[in-house]
């Protein structure tokens, strides 16, 4: 079984298309293109390092870019792929034709691939870069044998989101347990609002509002240990946690499944819906002169016993694949990846991210960053989200179906639950 790395806030914030064995363009489904400084010639002599990057919205592919163009001891071609394709077949992506570099996440999912052997083994880059990150990020990046696979890059916690303008107007206020999360709701209701947005078109969205739910009723070590597969998917006390989520399914936009992260970002941004839980990633979809309407609450206390003490916050950042060509310049290019000063680049291009190391500059943040920081601060457990802290093939052949069937389909609870148990059981062996 995967060793678990439960990270604190106090060590968080110490000091501080083959599918994807041929290039993207020939799957149809990204990009290529090289970032090279403004000569458009690397300066280096490690030759070209090949990066594959799931960050095909918008705003992270420009930050990215932008970032690498600062790079000069190599050429780096950049393979963009949609983000959900990407992350649905990096199984059969490590084990083709990879390569050098990828994007990826910290902790379960970067250990699964490091145990088999898909992923290089990078502590020679952490014994250089290590004094810039804290224990918590370092635990965050290392496999089950102790050695370093990952460079974090950066981070953002999930919380409910809404506009400041709208909820000033109506008279709202961040509810503290569920029973006023849910009379607020009732309340947006009333006034011509959808209470909730909520999309689960790509199928990993859905898993926030299980995460969270989970971990306020059932707090961090059971959540964690459900997605270890070490606890029964019909407990009793995962079938309460869909309950409760059943419970405000009439608050919530309706015909999500038909619906991207993004549309549902854009209405909030509309002013068509009232609150939206999701990463701080949302501020993508807003327009610069709006962002600083945002704000947000953390998931409101269910169980008095765990109150709001967990939430998730998944740290995103590189490996180099097993299969690398081109080791030495990979390397470079994390090191370069590693620094405050290219986070720094990221975390203004991007607002809705906050650098994870120690040495970046945080006093250009937005207020949204800087209250993105807090909120994580003052978590005494982080999750990674269920995607990350999970076996990837758990995750995306049982998971993924599994939430969007109780979305569209909210009261065969019983039915769906020892579906999951099953599979689970022939998977977790």
């Amino acid at each position: 079984m995967v060793q678990r790395l439960p990270i604190s806030r106090r060590n968080l914030l110490l000091g501080a298309a083959a599918t994807f064995g041929v290039p993207a363009v020939l799957a149809g489904c990204g990009s290529s293109q090289s970032a090279a400084p403004p000569g458009g010639k690397s300066s280096g002599n490690l030759g070209t390092v090949t990066f594959g990057s799931n960050a095909s919205d918008e705003i992270p592919k420009k930050s990215l870019e932008t970032v690498l163009k600062g790079f000069t001891q190599a050429q780096v071609k950049i393979n963009t792929v949609d983000h959900n394709t990407f992350q649905e077949n990096i199984n059969r992506y490590l084990k083709g034709t990879p390569d050098d570099v990828f994007t990826w996440f910290a902790g379960y999912r970067m250990q699964f691939f490091a145990e088999q052997e898909l992923a290089t083994d990078i502590s020679d880059v952490w014994r250089e870069i290590g004094s810039d990150y804290t224990p918590a990020f370092k635990a965050a990046s290392t496999g089950t044998d102790g050695k370093q696979y990952f460079v974090p890059f950066t981070y953002y916690p999930w919380a409910v989101f809404y506009r400041k303008s709208v909820w000033q107007e109506k008279g709202y206020e961040p509810p503290k347990t569920l029973d006023e999360f849910t009379a607020l709701a009732k309340k947006m209701k009333a006034d011509g609002l959808i209470p909730i947005g909520f999309a689960d078109k790509d199928g990993w969205p859905a898993m926030g509002t299980f995460d969270i739910i989970n971990m306020r009723t059932n707090g961090y070590d059971f959540h964690i240990s459900l997605m270890g597969g070490k606890e029964s998917w019909t407990d009793p006390r995962v079938k309460q946690v869909f309950d409760t989520w059943r419970g405000l399914m009439e608050y919530h936009q309706p015909a999500a499944l038909g619906r991207t992260w993004q549309e549902a970002g854009q209405a909030l941004q509309q002013k068509k819906t009232g609150m939206y839980l999701l990463g701080m990633f949302v501020a993508q979809q807003f327009p610069e002169n709006e962002r600083d309407d945002i704000d947000f609450f953390t998931f409101p206390e269910i169980n008095p016993t765990y109150g709001t003490d967990s939430i998730d916050a998944p740290i995103d950042g590189y490996m180099i694949s097993g299969k690398a060509k081109n080791v030495d310049g990979a390397k470079a290019v994390l090191k370069h990846l590693a620094q405050g000063s290219s986070q720094n680049i990221a975390t203004k291009l991007d607002p809705g991210t906050l650098a994870a190391s120690s040495k970046a500059d945080t006093s250009g943040y937005s207020t949204l960053q800087k209250r993105g920081a807090e909120l994580v601060s003052k978590a005494t457990h982080l999750a990674q989200f269920l995607d990350r802290d999970t076996r990837p093939d758990f995750a995306s052949t049982v998971m993924i179906p599994s939430l969007q069937s109780f979305v569209g389909k909210p009261n065969e609870i019983d039915s769906l639950l020892a579906s999951i148990e099953k599979q689970k059981t022939n998977i977790f062996r």
